[in-house]
Parts: C-alpha cells; sequence; structure tokens
C-alpha cells in the first residue's frame, strides 16, 4: 500500500474586527495568512493551491519576493520565517527574531534581498534586515505607536514609508535605511501605505476616511483625494500595475477604484452591509484582478471594466473544520462544517449553503440512504440540507450534541450530554436515557453503536420506536472518540482517546483485532472504503492511517497531514481519500492497494 500528496482545498483568510488584514499576490497567486498557516492561492486552479505550516505561533502576514523564489512570513511572535516557493519542500531559508511582539506588516524591497518588518514591539516598531544573513540594513524609527504599515521604493534609490497608530507617516531614505522625515497628513490610525509599482508615488490611507499620494522619492504631499469619499475607516489600498490607479477597501464594505492623476473615482462596489461585509484588506494581481477580502474571509474578486458587483467570490472556511463527509449526490463532492457554524459545500469550488446556518460550532454531519444530510451544532440544533440550502424547519435538541448518525429508515440519533434522542422528519421519535455519558455515534441498517466515556461500546437495535441494549463490547483504552460501521454493517472500527482503534464483529459480538494502534492521540475520525477491506483514521496528532482489515499489521501512515490534528477523514472515491482539520485546509491523498 502506498499513497501519494493530492490537491489542497484551501481555507480562507483570517480577519480581525477593526483591524485591517495584510493580504498581497504574486502573478496569479493571492497570498493570505490563517492561524499558524500561510496560504498561496493560485486565482485560476484551486486545487494548486499551497499551505505552509512552519510556524509555531498564529501567522499575521506573508509576501512573496519580487523574484517569486521565496516567501517572508512572519507571526504574532515578532518572528519572520523566508521560506522556498519553488517546489513542494518549502525549505526554509532564515528565521529572525525581528522585534518582540506582533508583526503587522512586512515588505521586500526590488532585489528581493532585503526586508523591513513593522509592527508591535517594546524596544522598536520595525527592524530592517537582509533575508540571507538577517543582519541589519538601517534603522526603522520616529514612531511612537504602534506601526501598521511598511512599503519599499522598488526602484533605486530605495525609499521606505511607515504607517502607524500615531496618525504619521515616517519617510526613510535607504539603503541602509535612515529616517528623513515625519508626514502628519492624517488626523487618526493610518492603516496602510504603499508605493506604486513604478516607483514615482505612494499612497497612504486611514481610519480618517482620508486618502493622500505622495511624490515616491522625496515624501512630498502631492493631494488628497476628496472626491465622494468612504464613509468608514479605510482598511487597504492597492495600485494597478500600471500605477494609474488606486483601489482602496473600506470599513462602509466599498471598495473604490481611483484615477491617481484626477483623483477622482471611476468604480464604487457596495458589498451589502453589516460586520460581515467590511472590506479589511485588498490586493492588485499582476494578472489585473482585484481583490479585496471581506470581514467574514470571502475574497471578492473583482473585474474594473464591470462596475456593479464582483466577477466572482472565493468562498472558503474562515475557522478549523470540525465535520466533513462525502455527499452522494453528484451536484458536490463534499461537504464541511466549521467551528464558527458555517457548512459549506464544494464541487468546483466552495459554496455556502444556504439559508439559515448553525449559531456556532458544527458537531456533526450525517447522511441518510436517501442522500439527505443531516447536521448538529453547539447552538442545540439539527438541521437538514437539502441541495444546496437548509430546509427552513429546525429540531431543538434536549441538551448539546455531541454526535450524530443516520439509521437505515433515515432516523437521526443525536448522542448529548446523558441520552439519544431519535429524530425523523423534525419530529422526536424516542428517547433513551443513559447512565453513562456517551461520545460517539455510528448507525447501519437497524443497529445503532454508541460509544462513551466510560471507555466502552454498545450496540442497540432499532425497530422504528425504540432503541434496545443488545451488547457491550470492551477493548478501549480511553474515551470512545469515533466509530464507523463497514459498508455491510459487518465490521465496526471504534477509535479511542488514546489513539487505539479496535475493529470488532458486529454478528459475533467480538473483537477482530486491537492492532490498529498507531495514532499517539484521540482519533477524530474513521472512514470505510466502498469495499469494507480499508479503514482510514484521522487524528489530534495530525496523522492519518489507512488499515487494513485482511493484513491488521499492514498500514499507509500519511504523516503530518493536518497541522492541528485532523478531524475528518472521507473517501472521495475508490483510491482518493479527503483528510480536514484544524487549519481549514481538506487535502487529498491518492491511495494504491496493492494485491
Amino acid at each position: 500500500m502506498s499513497f501519494k500528496k493530492g490537491v489542497l482545498y484551501p481555507c480562507n483568510p483570517a480577519t480581525t474586527r477593526g483591524e485591517p488584514t495584510k493580504i498581497s499576490s504574486s502573478k496569479d497567486k493571492v497570498v493570505y495568512t490563517n492561524g499558524r498557516s500561510v496560504i498561496v492561492r493560485d486565482l485560476k486552479d484551486p486545487g494548486a493551491s499551497v499551505a505552509y505550516s512552519g510556524h509555531v505561533h498564529n501567522t499575521t502576514v506573508a509576501r512573496i519576493a519580487p523574484s517569486g523564489y521565496y516567501c517572508a512570513s512572519a507571526d504574532a511572535s515578532g518572528t519572520v520565517r523566508i521560506w522556498d516557493t519553488v517546489g513542494e519542500d518549502q525549505t526554509l531559508k532564515g528565521e529572525y527574531k525581528v522585534i518582540t511582539g506582533r508583526v503587522k506588516d512586512l515588505e521586500w524591497d526590488g532585489e528581493s534581498k532585503r526586508i523591513i518588518a513593522v509592527g508591535d514591539g517594546r524596544d522598536k516598531f520595525g527592524h530592517a534586515f537582509m533575508m540571507d544573513t538577517g543582519s541589519s540594513t538601517g534603522d526603522i524609527i520616529g514612531h511612537s505607536k504602534t506601526i501598521n504599515a511598511v512599503s519599499i521604493r522598488h526602484q533605486r534609490p530605495f525609499r521606505a514609508a511607515t504607517a502607524a497608530d500615531d496618525a504619521t507617516i515616517v519617510f526613510h531614505q535607504g539603503v541602509p535605511f535612515k529616517y528623513d522625515k515625519t508626514i502628519k497628513t492624517h488626523t487618526k490610525f493610518v492603516q496602510d501605505v504603499r508605493f506604486s509599482p513604478s516607483g514615482d508615488h505612494f499612497a497612504s490611507v486611514g481610519s480618517d476616511h482620508k486618502i493622500f499620494v505622495y511624490d515616491g522619492k522625496n515624501g512630498e504631499t502631492l493631494g488628497e483625494f476628496t472626491d465622494s469619499p468612504h464613509a468608514g475607516s479605510i482598511m487597504a489600498c492597492s495600485w494597478s500595475p500600471d500605477s494609474t490607479s488606486l483601489v482602496t477597501s473600506a470599513a462602509d464594505c466599498t471598495v473604490k477604484l481611483w484615477d491617481v492623476e484626477t483623483k477622482k473615482a471611476q468604480t464604487t462596489w457596495t458589498l451589502g452591509s453589516g460586520v460581515n461585509h467590511q472590506q479589511v484588506g485588498n490586493t492588485w494581481t499582476a494578472g489585473d484582478s482585484i481583490i479585496s477580502l471581506s470581514m467574514s474571509g470571502d475574497l471578492n474578486v473583482f473585474d474594473k471594466r464591470v462596475g456593479d458587483k464582483p466577477a466572482r467570490v472565493l468562498y472558503g472556511p474562515q475557522k478549523s473544520i470540525t465535520a466533513a463527509l462525502k455527499t452522494p449526490s453528484s451536484a458536490s463532492t463534499f461537504i464541511v462544517g466549521t467551528a464558527d457554524g458555517r457548512v459549506l459545500s464544494f464541487a468546483d469550488d466552495y459554496e455556502y449553503i444556504g439559508g439559515d446556518a448553525h449559531a456556532s460550532l458544527v458537531a456533526g454531519l450525517g447522511v441518510s440512504p436517501a442522500g439527505t444530510v443531516h447536521s448538529v451544532g453547539f447552538d442545540d440544533r439539527l438541521r437538514e440540507i437539502d441541495g444546496n440550502s437548509f430546509t427552513p424547519a429546525t429540531f431543538s435538541t434536549g441538551a448539546q450534541p455531541k454526535a450524530v448518525a443516520v439509521g437505515g429508515d433515515s432516523t437521526v440519533f443525536v448522542a448529548e450530554v446523558d441520552k439519544i434522542e431519535a429524530v425523523r422528519s423534525n419530529q422526536k421519535i424516542s428517547e433513551l436515557a443513559l447512565k453513562y455519558s456517551p461520545s460517539a455515534i455510528a448507525a447501519a441498517g437497524n443497529v445503532v453503536a454508541v460509544g462513551g466515556e466510560d471507555q466502552k461500546v454498545r450496540l442497540y437495535s432499532w425497530d422504528g420506536k425504540s432503541l434496545t441494549e443488545s451488547a457491550t463490547l470492551d477493548g478501549a483504552k480511553g474515551t470512545v472518540s469515533a466509530l464507523a460501521f463497514s459498508p455491510d454493517g459487518a465490521l465496526l472500527a471504534s477509535g479511542d482517546s488514546s489513539g487505539k482503534i479496535v475493529l470488532y464483529d458486529v454478528g459475533e459480538r467480538k473483537t477482530v483485532t486491537t492492532r490498529w494502534s498507531f495514532h499517539s492521540g484521540r482519533v477524530n475520525s474513521l472512514a470505510w472504503t466502498a469495499d469494507g477491506q480499508h479503514c482510514a483514521s484521522g487524528s489530534l496528532d495530525t496523522h492519518v492511517y489507512v488499515w487494513s482489515v485482511a493484513k491488521p499489521m499492514k498500514n499507509i501512515a500519511i504523516k503530518n497531514a493536518g497541522p492541528g490534528g485532523v478531524n475528518a477523514v472521507f473517501w472521495v472515491k475508490d483510491g482518493e481519500l479527503a483528510s480536514a482539520g484544524a487549519d481549514g485546509c481538506v487535502r487529498l491523498w491518492s491511495v494504491t492497494f496493492h494485491a
């Protein structure tokens, strides 16, 4: 048995309310951060995206060098890592501790040799250094508060501009970078500053709703954009590749395209209303696509020739994926539920499941023989997904649901703190009070398996009206955390919090093997192949294993399959396994079973 890494379907950027989120681009790729991961997302081919997960702390900003060979990414601890973007190894070029606090922005110079990183430090707010040695290449001084943004002129003579919460912009001469002057055009926080690709100008935007443009060589103020201004804090600005236009994104849910020469607004795009539609970041790609980031994590891709709405919107999970399954319908490939209550389906790209979503973490997903998908969330609701939207009717559970399973007659079984509720068509049919606390549930035909925190698996028979206990299976070494019946219902795999998986024969009520025990953390998910000969497991230890029923000691170990832990595994088709987890990404693996 062997495996090969397949495509990666990325998460969307993480955002923070009231703060700009730095996104950048290189050719037709957009670069952003989420959690401890850096995502390089290909706009033309979503499957060609790359995730880098070498940081120990949450990442804050990432930019690819003008040469295209390296990416610099920074995190909340003040560390900058420079890594290779060519090839799959993502070799680390250097790791430098630049400031004592959170890095808010960084920028490469035009020669891909020097980097300035800025943010919230104790002794200093910025640091200029060489990318290969980390040695200092100037002083970033002149600010009294956190620096929000930095930009470097890509032509010689080099210049750098930094924008900060002290409502000033500091203009630096280079190289080495040294203080030249302070520019006091803004009256509130300055959120972004950007040099044009030509180097002739740079622009700044801030919380005072103002946009200014300056001379790129000497830092002289050339003017303010006063035509139809934004009505909220402007979070980001980006220049067009030809340096004639500027795009700004603001908290008033609008994106504006400006002509720099006339200082007039050419186009205004409005993206709804409410906090989720506030625009917190943007970038203008070399392929002439304008990308603006919504507070909800949605990436709005604009065509400057189309003036009413985005040309397309890139959706994706923004928080960790807590549940996922393959959909039986051909319309979409799989469905994921996330820690913030969103449920998304994936066909060629992600789409939100329409209707009223869960208010908090999606605890489980289950699919009926008829193909209907059911979801339970920590908002104590059981929902039904019909096609690509939630049905209006919901069922309120008696307590917080822990897991969900669907029986052969489409009855939905919800495991709660001290009971199991059986629901059909959003109506409760029966309820079984338990003397133990259930932690996992699975169903096949009229058999329901319930795993408990008492390290036992109990089998119940379902007659359409009530559950009757028929057997107790021992062997687990911890809280039972995942259960899965083989497709024919003959075998039951049980994973526990110690990382051990026990395989039971359901008919004989006996243990088949206890050899599936190579995980070192809680088993979160189990998934059988269609022929029932192999079972995949995903665990908190970040690994995925594929086990063989016929040869229990034979397995495929997919190490580090999901940074932060694998929460869900499922088979997309024969020989193709998907894993999803804490980093919000779905990864595909091609698995080959040798005779």
